[in-house]
């Protein structure tokens, strides 16, 4: 695991509670994957949050010196990915949170809290 992911992890985290995400996970998927140390999932009420929420982890994580290796779904009104290689945020909208269920999916990964990294 590298140094920056958890770094990485913690401002992530702090831009997304800046904004009022709701139910921000952060799960360690370092030992069941190669594509990332950690994700962090959270949702929003609206396109608007969603989009306040991303623009702050973009400009949090880009201060620290870290540029994200793509974004996908900025247009989207449901769900945004910002893959920053050593962890990838994933914000959705409520439904679609519920609907792809990213937790289930990786299950096997260990959620940890803000305070433990």
């Amino acid at each position: 695991m590298h140094n920056n992911s958890k770094e990485m992890a913690k401002l992530a985290y702090k831009a997304m509670d800046d904004k009022l995400a709701k139910n921000i996970k952060i799960i360690d998927i370092s030992n069941i994957s190669i594509i990332a140390d950690y994700f962090l999932i959270a949702d929003g009420s609206n396109k608007n949050q969603l989009q306040a929420i991303t623009d702050n982890v973009e400009e949090m994580l880009g201060r620290a010196g870290f540029i994200p290796k793509s974004i996908e779904g900025r247009q989207s009104t449901t769900w945004i990915l910002l893959d920053y290689g050593d962890i990838i945020v994933h914000v959705f909208n409520a439904e679609d949170r519920g609907f792809y269920d990213l937790e289930r999916i990786w299950k096997d990964g260990i959620e940890v809290s803000v305070d433990s990294l």
